[in-house]
């Protein structure tokens, strides 16, 4: 569809008042999920980075891979396991997810988005100890509802972020692109869910609102009726639905990213399908956004 000159323009006005809000502003990305694996959406979601960095937003870039790891972990003859949404990780797997995550996707983003004259820079949690993290246990609920901790070998949660490494990367006007690996204070890598690190982030800086590229178009009261859809979520409602297990699998850490974000300090949470073409620009410079957006209250 070709749009005439006034439309465009039109368009840009319309645009306006976003530019405004966000302007000057940290932005939090977790880039996951197809819009990492489809080439094509890959490169409309470097272009829409491009065009946040050149309208005054200040993003941060924080990547998934675990498609990426589950395929060469079978190339390795390596069967993944989950609990919670999280991958059970012994110490072999540990190293090939920072392989994967450090030296294959990180390098790809930083550059994709230097091709297009963007100054990104890749980063590790493990360089100027950005992420410290500790060993996480997964949150196992039994069949008389008591809870036991599970260890699922090196999986991390952030303890502290060096938010000062950050501002001195966006103030020198360049773009952060993180891979979710810690370091712990024993001396080890831990692999950490890359949403728990966006969250992390965005509170620690203040970030004006985070967003999660995911597979799905947002939360659904019953998925399986897509009447459900959930425009705006309470953290009320939120922690509800995961007790019920209306949210579960690998939605809970995403959610569970969305509240966190915002008890550290981010203004607002959004989960948005990066299947769609543009969903960042549709989500930021639009009235009706995409997704579901979780908020403290309604």
């Amino acid at each position: 569809m070709e749009f005439s000159a006034e439309a465009k323009a039109s368009i840009l006005v319309d645009a306006l008042p976003y530019i405004q809000n966000f302007y000057g502003e940290t932005i939090v990305i977790k880039y996951g999920g197809n819009a990492m694996i489809n080439d094509d959406l890959k490169n409309k979601v470097m272009h829409d980075l491009v065009l946040m960095k050149y309208v005054g937003i200040r993003p941060i870039i924080v990547h998934g891979g675990g498609p990426d790891i589950t395929s060469f972990l079978e190339k390795v003859g390596k069967t993944s396991t989950f609990v919670n949404g999280l991958r059970v990780t012994d110490r072999e797997t540990a190293q090939i997810a920072e392989m994967v995550l450090v030296g294959k996707i990180n390098s790809e983003i930083v550059s994709r988005l230097n091709s297009l004259n963007l100054k990104a820079v890749g980063l590790s949690g493990k360089d100027a100890n950005l992420i410290v993290a500790s060993k996480k246990y997964a949150a196992v609920k039994n069949a008389d509802n008591t809870i036991t901790n599970t260890d699922i070998g090196f999986v991390g949660e952030v303890k502290n972020i060096n938010t000062a490494l950050l501002y001195d990367l966006l103030d020198q006007n360049y773009v952060p692109v993180i891979s979710p690996i810690g370091i712990g204070e024993d001396g080890n890598s831990y692999n950490i869910n890359a949403d728990y690190v966006a969250a992390e982030i965005a509170g620690a800086m203040s970030a004006k609102k985070m967003l999660l590229l995911t597979d799905i178009e947002g939360i659904y009261r019953d998925y399986n009726d897509k009447s459900t859809f959930i425009s705006t979520l309470s953290k009320k409602e939120a922690e509800a639905m995961i007790a019920d297990g209306s949210i579960n699998g690998g939605m809970i850490p995403k959610v569970e990213a969305c509240l966190r974000s915002l008890e550290k300090g981010a203004g607002k949470t959004s989960i948005i399908d990066g299947r769609q073409a543009h969903s960042l620009i549709l989500e930021l410079f639009t009235s009706q956004g995409i997704g579901t957006e979780v908020v403290h209250s309604n």
